[in-house]
């Protein structure tokens, strides 16, 4: 089912401009608190099985009332799956209008009809090993179809040099959508794992999305990349048209490639809300896992 209200998606390629003089003592630490290690990227291996539409997320959208605990126990899964699923979420502020994961609807929603999931692409899979033996792993992916996406997963399974697993967990995006034609990494992190493993990626949920994303614009969007390439400075506005409606929850997320065109860093925006015709600002940085940082490409999500 397509709608006529996309979001847009300016990709800003940031080729790395001349090295700039860093005036603050401050560090900047990467996205989702990870250090970079100087063990290369390990070589992986890409096998994206067929759809499973069993065990699928069901996206929950929370009113007024609702309590994490209180979700938790309503659709049978424990806090800590819960909080697993939605790792960007804070279970004592939780917002009218926010979209939760609920990773096991087997029980709770059986009677309901289980969405259809999309076929997507992965691109690309890489991971990069973090100072303290951890690994954090990106799959890449990307909506070719004319419809935004939403309630993407995937597993990704780490291997062995046998093809023997040694680890697996579920994998989420920073965003709820991927626009049409556009790009986004699912991510996990796996603590005490050898950098060396191969990586099997399943897609375990994409489907069509409901009408509650409004077609906001990035505008004067910047792109300045420190001097040593790891951190990247970002700014820019949020827009909504003025025949939106207005907006109570804005997203931006910038996702950090290198010259290779993998995936380095990661990291997500929240703003606050937009009346139709306005606009806010926003300024965050992003930091690489990996190499250096080479190009940003934005997404941006807005919701009723």
């Amino acid at each position: 089912m397509r709608y006529s209200l996309f979001l847009f998606i300016f990709l800003v390629a940031a080729c790395s401009p001349a090295p700039a003089q860093s005036t603050s003592n401050n560090s900047l630490d990467p996205y989702l608190t990870a250090t970079p290690s100087l063990t290369p990227t390990p070589n992986v291996l890409v096998i994206v099985e067929t759809p499973i539409p069993t065990s699928t997320p069901f996206a929950y959208t929370i009113k007024s009332g609702d309590t994490f605990s209180e979700l938790a126990e309503q659709f049978q899964i424990s806090q800590d799956e819960l909080r697993a699923a939605n790792p960007d979420v804070s279970p004592n502020s939780m917002s009218i209008g926010t979209t939760l994961l609920i990773p096991d609807k087997s029980n709770a929603l059986a009677a309901a009809a289980s969405p259809t999931p999309v076929p997507v692409s992965v691109t690309q899979t890489v991971c990069h090993p973090t100072a303290d033996a951890g690994l954090w792993c990106f799959a890449l992916i990307q909506n070719t179809t004319p419809d935004v996406l939403e309630n993407i997963s995937a597993q990704i399974t780490l291997l062995d040099e046998n093809n023997n697993p040694l680890a697996s967990q579920t994998a989420f995006m920073p965003l709820d959508m991927i626009p049409p034609n556009a790009s986004l990494p699912v991510y996990v992190f796996f603590p005490n794992t050898a950098a060396s493993a191969n990586v099997q990626v399943q897609i375990l949920s994409a489907i069509q999305s409901s009408n509650h994303y409004l077609p906001a614009t990035l505008n004067n969007t910047v792109t300045q990349i420190d001097w040593n390439g790891l951190t990247a400075q970002l700014s820019g506005q949020v827009s909504l048209p003025a025949e939106s409606t207005a907006a109570t929850q804005t997203w931006v997320a910038a996702v950090a490639y290198d010259k290779d065109g993998r995936v380095v860093g990661l990291k997500r925006w929240e703003g606050e809300a937009i009346q139709p015709g306005g606009s806010i600002p926003f300024s965050f940085s992003v930091s690489s896992l990996g190499a250096a940082i080479n190009a940003v490409e934005f997404v941006v999500e807005v919701k009723k």
